[in-house]
């Protein structure tokens, strides 16, 4: 039953980043991009021992934060979340090892997002 879960909310996992229409493998500035790697490399080892409670905690405090009209993250705060949420693809590449390519595909759209797309969803949330 767990496994069925988890199963399904990596299916969920990649449908919303499917449908995402921010992440359309855009170059970020190296600015971002070094951002990124810095979080990257301080939290890869704590997240590839996420359990499954943690990500989704992580993944869903992430969506709250993004869609509500009142916050407004940092650059820090949301390279933090989407690198954390990329680098947990690597986690579930080695627990699912025929799901490989679709968690390279999905690390890939995460580390893809913008903090300037971010910016303009958050405009249009106060039209």
């Amino acid at each position: 039953m767990r496994k069925l879960l988890q199963i399904a909310l990596f299916t969920l996992l990649i449908i919303l980043i499917n449908n995402t229409t921010y992440a359309q493998n855009k170059k970020l500035s190296v600015e971002d991009q070094l951002i990124q790697d810095s979080i990257y490399k301080s939290n890869k080892k704590k997240v590839l021992n996420f359990s499954m409670k943690d990500f989704d905690k992580l993944f869903f405090e992430y969506f709250s934060r993004k869609n509500d009209p009142d916050v407004v993250l940092t650059k820090k705060d949301f390279y933090n979340y989407t690198v954390q949420i990329a680098a947990f693809s690597d986690r579930l590449s080695s627990l699912y090892p025929e799901q490989k390519e679709v968690a390279a595909q999905n690390k890939e759209q995460w580390l893809s997002e913008s903090y300037e797309d971010y910016l303009q969803y958050k405009a249009s949330q106060k039209k």
